[in-house]
């Protein structure tokens, strides 16, 4: 990075130790705001430097606090675009390591939406999201399996319910995958482009949509009923029961 002055904090990554702070000199509001967001400094290096076991958004997320600290005193700060490049994703044995790669946000392309007139550029735009390999469908979708997998690794009743539970909606994501692709192939054959006098798009009222039950008191409601690790767990289904219950298909995975 060519800079013209220098900054007095810069953030980068070390080819060895991950993300690491230089300073321009020792101050004691850059010491204390740097190690209150978890750097320690390498006296051997003259570095200030992340954990090693910090997960890289959790990383980018304390560089960016750090920052706006900085940047609310006067501070200059520079940091390294490559901070924003996540790792690789780990893979089993034999299949090829894929490389994650940094994607717009669907905030990002949310706003490009207000910018547009023409039917085939938003198809354009949803074509981004459905994306085979990189689009946020299917990342999500990849996402939730992984995390039902993890699930599976406590070994427990609850975990293998609620893998299943995260598998059921890995599934129902891929469906709406699959209606966005329809909707996608419609907007790209469609001639039509908004008149120059239509409203503007933060100018139309959005449809009311069916409000969901709050996500915090459905865990909560789920977690009250769960037993305790201190505590036997509860008896096994019983047959009637477990007649009841509908088996939820794998989620249809889509080839990445």
């Amino acid at each position: 990075m060519n800079l013209q002055l220098d900054p007095d904090v810069a953030f980068g990554v070390h080819p060895g130790l991950g993300v690491a702070a230089a300073v321009a000199d020792d101050r004691p509001f850059i010491d204390e705001v740097l190690r209150r967001h978890h750097f320690r400094r390498s006296s051997a290096l003259d570095l200030y430097v992340l954990p090693g076991d910090t997960p890289h958004n959790t990383a980018v997320r304390t560089v960016a606090r750090a920052s706006r600290e900085f940047q609310d005193v006067g501070l200059s700060v520079a940091a390294d675009p490559r901070i924003m490049m996540p790792p690789p994703i780990p893979t089993p044995d034999g299949v090829p390591v894929r490389q994650a790669l940094p994607g717009q946000s669907l905030t990002a392309l949310t706003g490009e939406l207000h910018e547009l007139r023409r039917s085939a550029d938003v198809a354009d735009v949803l074509e981004q999201i459905l994306d085979e390999h990189h689009g946020v469908v299917g990342d999500l979708e990849e996402f939730i399996d992984t995390a039902a997998a993890w699930c599976d690794r406590l070994d427990t009743a609850n975990g293998r319910e609620l893998g299943q539970h995260l598998r059921t909606i890995a599934h129902h994501v891929a469906f709406l995958g699959d209606q966005l692709v329809t909707a996608q192939l419609d907007l790209a054959v469609m001639p039509d482009v908004t008149p120059d006098n239509a409203p503007a798009l933060a100018d139309v009222p959005l449809l009311p949509r069916y409000e969901l039950p709050s996500v915090t008191h459905t865990a909560r409601a789920r977690a009250a009923l769960a037993s305790s690790p201190n505590r036997p767990a509860a008896q096994s289904t019983s047959p009637d029961e477990a007649a009841r219950s509908p088996v939820v298909p794998p989620s249809p995975r889509r080839t990445r």
